[in-house]
């Protein structure tokens, strides 16, 4: 029902009457005076508009707010978003390095099928966490590095931030060049798998040369363990007069002349060999003076020690002590 209502302001001004006492009780009154133009400041009927701000000293949520689940939410906060995970092929210096950092292992499960099919699963949530994988890829090369290559794609999958390879032994790094025709670069190739498996940053030690390096699209980290050799033969108390390092190959003369010159500028000296194949040489000179004093053997890798056998043999009877010092390739990295 519709009647007119005259005000002071308006003389006439439409009023809807309902029978309903609930629409009659919240009819709302029409003020007088009423203009477009308001220039009065808004007011808060129930207060300004605040955010909730619990007290200094109070730590907790307020009672309606703890649940289970919300608990869980604020607790994590202060949980590290750092994972580190081992694959199979050398768990113990994982742990060691773990250990070192404070930290637990994450859960991961690896097996294989049957047939020889690699399987892997995460047993906890790297959801926006920094992961590292500990993965070398010692012999069974292959095995070890497609397992790491399904670790990467795994933390990928499962939204991980930042995915780091640690091989402390990169496997293929020999053939970082062709030395003849139809030859393949693998270590090319081993990059580029692991930069499409998802990985953002690789850690490697002492790889087989630095040029490797520039084989990856993504950043590396190469670290050297020659500081740890180099406190070893300190604790040694050796004289830098008898001390001579030896570089088993023509090839690794630069390696042995910046380790010699972090032992007081020690001298140097070379092994001379003919390579009639792969893991086959033949030493053909000793080219330096090492009789009498203490020998430092410093090479990348062995694979089977053939050849730095024979390297040692000319020397053996001319040297009281020999260090041998060496990137392992057959004992997990």
């Amino acid at each position: 029902m519709v009647s007119l209502v005259q005000t002071s302001s308006f003389p006439l001004i439409p009023r809807f009457r309902s029978s309903h006492p609930v629409l009659e009780e919240a009819r709302v009154p029409c003020r007088s005076g009423v203009r477009c133009h308001v220039v009065e400041p808004l007011k808060f009927e129930n207060g300004k508009p605040c955010i909730p701000v619990l007290p200094a000293g109070e730590r907790s949520l307020p009672s309606f707010l703890t649940t289970p689940q919300l608990g869980n939410i604020v607790s994590s906060k202060n949980d590290t978003r750092l994972r580190i995970f081992s694959g199979t092929a050398n768990p113990s210096l994982s742990q060691e390095i773990a250990c070192y950092m404070g930290l637990e292992l994450g859960k991961i499960n690896i097996k294989r099928f049957a047939d020889g099919e690699i399987y892997v699963q995460l047993q906890e949530s790297v959801r926006g966490c920094d992961v590292y994988l500990v993965q070398p890829t010692c012999p069974p090369a292959n095995e070890n590095l497609m397992e790491l290559l399904i670790m990467i794609d795994a933390c990928r999958r499962a939204s991980a931030k930042n995915i780091t390879a640690v091989i402390p032994y990169f496997g293929y790094a020999r053939a970082d060049r062709k030395t003849q025709g139809r030859e393949s670069i693998a270590a090319k190739l081993v990059a580029n798998l692991i930069t499409e498996a998802g990985a953002n940053r690789v850690l490697a030690c002492d790889l087989h040369s630095g040029q490797s390096m520039g084989y990856f699209d993504i950043p590396v980290d190469h670290v050297y363990g020659q500081p740890v050799v180099l406190d070893y033969l300190a604790s040694k108390r050796i004289c830098s007069d008898d001390l001579v390092v030896v570089s088993p190959d023509v090839g690794g003369v630069a390696r042995a002349r910046a380790f010699a010159k972090k032992l007081s500028d020690a001298p140097l000296a070379i092994v001379d060999k003919r390579r009639h194949g792969h893991n086959v040489a033949e030493v053909m000179n000793l080219i330096g003076d090492v009789k009498g004093k203490v020998a430092v053997m410093v090479d990348d890798m062995i694979d089977t020690a053939g050849e730095f056998e024979k390297s040692s043999k000319p020397t053996l009877e001319l040297l009281p002590i020999i260090f041998i010092f060496y990137h392992k390739s057959n004992v997990g990295g």
